[in-house]
């Protein structure tokens, strides 16, 4: 598992803090979101490997937290340089749990938490409710299996549900694995923003990835 451990699979830059934002500005915005409450009451779906990915819940947040601050030390997934709290991630939690078109999902095996999956407010305007930025962390263990790939096509597949026509990702330029990854699935290059990033001395650029799942 070596090599899969050089492997930072995925992520979006700013998913992770997106919620905490949009808390405070999307309280007057209901009547643009499509609640769909049947998602609340969604049965949990079995995948391959005795895999079960459902809806997040706060039980889940320490394992949610761990499986992010372990890509720091790569310099590869998030423009975070030191780890987050569980007490610092509630409110992004509890904004996507308040939001049912703003899922966050887990992947769990035997019990243990072994992936996430966000779909996260674009600014968290009126006129962006049909736009989402994706996000998918992975356990270091469980990197390099195809799990990252399951989970972007289930969410992917899912998107219509929430009304999300426009998905996209924000991915260091040198994070190949998650750039690779979302050009599977059709996403093309948007845009970049040039050396916007400092890590450990290094300007990094940052990739605009982006795909229009339906008219």
């Amino acid at each position: 598992m070596a090599r899969d451990k050089k492997v930072q699979f995925y992520g979006s830059q700013g998913a992770f803090y997106n919620g905490c934002k949009k808390t405070l500005r999307t309280g007057g915005q209901r009547p643009y979101t499509r609640i769909l409450p049947s998602l609340k009451k969604m049965e949990m779906v079995k995948m391959n490997g005795n895999i079960t990915y459902r809806e997040a819940q706060l039980r889940d947040l320490p394992g949610i937290v761990d499986i992010y601050n372990s890509t720091i030390p790569s310099r590869m997934v998030t423009a975070d340089v030191e780890e987050v709290t569980v007490a610092e991630r509630e409110p992004w939690f509890h904004a996507h749990y308040e939001n049912k078109n703003r899922p966050l999902w887990v992947a769990e095996q035997a019990g243990k938490i072994i992936g996430w999956l966000s779909l996260s407010s674009f600014y968290g305007r009126p006129a962006y409710h049909a736009t989402a930025e994706i996000s998918v962390y992975i356990d270091s263990n469980f990197r390099g299996q195809g799990l990252g790939t399951q989970f972007v096509s289930y969410a992917l597949d899912h998107c219509r549900e929430f009304g999300i026509k426009t998905v996209f990702a924000f991915i260091f330029g040198h994070n190949r694995p998650s750039l690779r990854l979302f050009e599977r699935f059709g996403f093309e290059k948007w845009g970049v923003y040039p050396r916007v990033a400092e890590l450990d001395g290094i300007e990094r650029d940052l990739v605009v990835m982006g795909k229009r799942i339906y008219e």
